[in-house]
């Protein structure tokens, strides 16, 4: 006899309602479905990760050392400095514009500076037991085929570097079962009242006297109706919502990420180097490819080295848990320049960066609470 029809014709007296329990299946409630063998999810309650089959691993198209052109220091002028300066005063209320104003420009010296940045575009695959209430909706089990491995599982690539995560229901996995939590009874007893359908009256504390009178909550019988089941002493399956039966499924989790590393040799102790992240710069190499090759030959040498060691440390750290899509590495020149000037007999400076020109001072003539 099916399953779900003869756990559909029991009884519903309230003396066989039974506990709640677990919300999640018992260990052995489910079989094995071949390529997802034992998965119930990680300890920690994460799906299990399925790291991506050989022929996935990437390869490079040819083997290369890339040579990288070398570019000019951009300058700014004086007037794009003192320009910069007032829109950075403008924006501080407590700064007075005159310095920038009267200001007397004595140098402006541009600095050379590169920044990497390589991009990993990856995608996972995971997947766990999930389940929804049965209402007769249409079951694609094992009857239908075996089910696809998950790499094996179509799906529709979203556009490049972008993250994106899609969840889809593996074909042919899916069964019915009779509902864990309510052993298929479509109700729990109510476990704030233990299935009495009363409680404590929390006024009088169960005496039924409050202040040596009756009390008016519970009119003297120290017991109150259950809020929580509403006195009936048992609740609707938050489970099977009632139903009774359950539709599992092995559900894959599929997600596109795009693994960002930047890198910015720190050679400027007046200058925060964490300022460079909220600029733009020249982007004057890119390259794309499925593997992208170490730079080799550019004058900065740590750009070369960090170029090596993070394609290496990608390759290394993502290949294995996931597949790697595609790569795609950059140099950009970010244009620095500090800017000095003397104001009222006395020596200042300050940052122009990024094509932006944003500004950062360390000290400005004036300041005041009042404008």
């Amino acid at each position: 006899m099916d399953e779900r029809n003869y756990l559909g014709d029991l009884g519903d007296s309230d003396s066989n309602i039974p506990e709640e329990g677990p919300t999640a299946p018992p260990p052995g409630w489910l079989e094995d479905v071949t390529g997802y063998d034992q998965n119930h999810g990680d300890e920690d309650g994460t799906d299990k990760l399925y790291p991506p089959p050989p022929d996935y691993a990437p390869v490079s198209e040819n083997d290369r050392n890339l040579q990288v052109p070398t570019v000019s220091v951009p300058v700014v002028s004086e007037d794009v400095a003192r320009e910069a300066l007032m829109e950075f005063v403008e924006r501080k209320w407590t700064y007075r514009s005159k310095p920038a104003r009267d200001m007397t420009f004595t140098d402006l010296k541009p600095f050379t500076v590169y920044r990497y940045r390589l991009e990993t575009y990856t995608e996972s695959r995971s997947s766990t037991w999930e389940f929804e209430p049965y209402t007769n909706q249409f079951v694609d089990g094992p009857q239908y085929g075996a089910s696809p491995l998950p790499w094996d599982v179509p799906v529709e690539v979203p556009p490049m570097y972008t993250n994106v995560c899609l969840k889809v229901r593996v074909p042919h996995s899916s069964v019915v079962k009779v509902c864990h939590q309510c052993h298929g009874r479509g109700k729990v007893k109510c476990n704030h009242c233990r299935g009495k359908g009363e409680t404590r009256c929390m006024s009088c504390h169960g005496t039924g006297r409050k202040s040596k009178k009756r009390c008016s909550f519970c009119r003297g019988s120290g017991r109150r109706r259950c809020s929580y089941c509403s006195g009936k002493g048992h609740k609707t399956c938050k489970s099977c919502l009632g139903h009774r039966n359950l539709l599992h499924f092995i559900q894959l989790t599929v997600k596109w990420k795009n693994h960002v590393f930047e890198f910015v040799p720190d050679r400027f102790p007046e200058f925060p180097i964490k300022k460079f992240d909220k600029v733009s710069g020249d982007a004057f190499f890119v390259e794309e490819s499925i593997v992208v090759y170490p730079v080799m030959g550019f004058p900065d040498l740590d750009i070369c080295n960090m170029s090596q060691k993070m394609i290496e440390e990608h390759l290394g750290k993502f290949s294995t848990v996931s597949r790697i899509l595609h790569q795609c590495q950059s140099i950009e020149l970010v244009p620095l320049t500090r800017v000095f000037y003397t104001y009222k007999g006395k020596d200042f400076n300050y940052f122009v960066y990024g094509i932006e020109n944003k500004v950062y001072t360390p000290k400005y003539p004036s300041s005041c609470s009042i404008l």
